[in-house]
């Protein structure tokens, strides 16, 4: 089985530090190739892979402003499909663009929707479902309108995040700075707890910031720490006393909250979204239904116990299930049974 895997060239794969689509991509990349499938990967050329990697771009558009996004993202595909007769399937982990190559070859082509940001996307999406196996990475992020091939839960590798049994007293806030994600939500609840709160993440909002966030900022009760990867992502995640996920949008699936989890860390999410499937009530966590009950709920983190919250993610979230779930699609697509069964049907 030979795959082509479409990486998206925001960052670097994986990335240096921020970049969700681009870590799911090589997570992904890196067990497919574990397990023997012949895999090459289509991104940044400064990308790291054990695959084997082809690409034109020469860096992340994020990284070097020299690189125009549009421009090198038509070259980036136009370089993809031009290949197209190589591969027994086409993986797009980059968003709809490649949707518009998709007639054009004969190679079968899955696209993972790493969330379905709004209606105004679906012209992309909805004239391509007979054409391209649509992956949900959770149930809560299914269009009604769209049909589906599965739904595929993301997953990491637990080892990466070790068991941390012992965590500090501190809140973490951990993602984008944005009304979205719930920084000030965070701040607030931390305030009513009388608990120092460590945010870390890239600021995506300048002015939320601004307002919702910097004024808080003392350096003592509330540190803003920015963008972190490697080991001290891992201890951040760990040494949690409880990660604070107040959203206040429909989260298609949350990466750091499994991050978290694996490292034993409780996690305290708004009831929405993708929430309810990760978040096992008392067991990994608490579902929250705002400020109020979020507070309540650092009151309860104590009757966690953080070697289940690990035991949960290795369980039901790791990369190698992730992989076969892949693999059981690739290959129900390749034996011919892949359209009637994504007609509506989950692995």
């Amino acid at each position: 089985m030979r795959i082509a895997m479409v990486a998206p060239i925001a960052w670097r794969t994986p990335p240096r530090h921020y970049g969700p689509w681009e870590l799911v991509t090589s997570l992904l990349t890196e067990a497919l190739v574990a397990k023997g499938i012949d895999v090459t990967l289509f991104a940044t050329l400064d990308s790291i892979t054990s695959a084997t990697l082809a690409g034109v771009v020469p860096a992340p558009y994020s990284d070097d402003p020299a690189i125009d996004a549009k421009v090198w993202e038509h070259r980036h595909l136009a370089h993809i499909f031009e290949r197209a007769d190589e591969f027994d399937i086409i993986h797009n982990q980059a968003d709809f663009p490649a949707h518009a190559f998709s007639a054009l070859v004969a190679t079968p082509m899955v696209t993972t929707i790493h969330g379905f940001s709004s209606e105004r996307i679906l012209p992309m999406y909805k004239p391509y479902e007979d054409r391209v196996h649509y992956v949900a990475i959770s149930a809560a992020d299914r269009h009604p309108d769209l049909r589906y091939a599965a739904t595929i839960h993301h997953g990491i590798v637990p080892g990466d995040f070790p068991l941390d049994p012992v965590s500090s007293d501190d809140l973490l806030f951990f993602g984008r700075i944005h009304p979205d994600k719930g920084t000030a939500e965070a701040i607030e609840v931390a305030r009513r707890t009388g608990r120092r709160l460590h945010i870390y993440g890239i600021v995506q909002d300048q002015a939320y910031y601004e307002r919702e966030v910097l004024p808080h900022v003392d350096g003592k009760a509330i540190i803003f720490h920015g963008p972190v990867g490697g080991e001290a992502r891992v201890a951040a995640l760990g040494k949690a006393y409880a990660l604070l996920h107040i959203i206040n949008f429909d989260e298609p699936f949350g990466l750091s909250v499994i991050e978290a989890m694996a490292c034993g860390t409780p996690v305290i999410a708004q009831r929405r979204g993708s929430m309810p499937e990760l978040i096992e009530n008392g067991v990994n966590g608490y579902l929250v239904d705002g400020v109020e009950t979020a507070v309540a709920a650092v009151g309860k983190i104590d009757a966690v116990d953080r070697r289940q919250v690990s035991e949960s993610v290795a369980r039901r979230f790791s990369v190698g299930r992730m992989a076969d779930e892949y693999i059981a699609l690739y290959e129900h697509i390749l034996t011919g049974r892949g359209r009637k069964w994504g007609a509506g049907r989950c692995l």
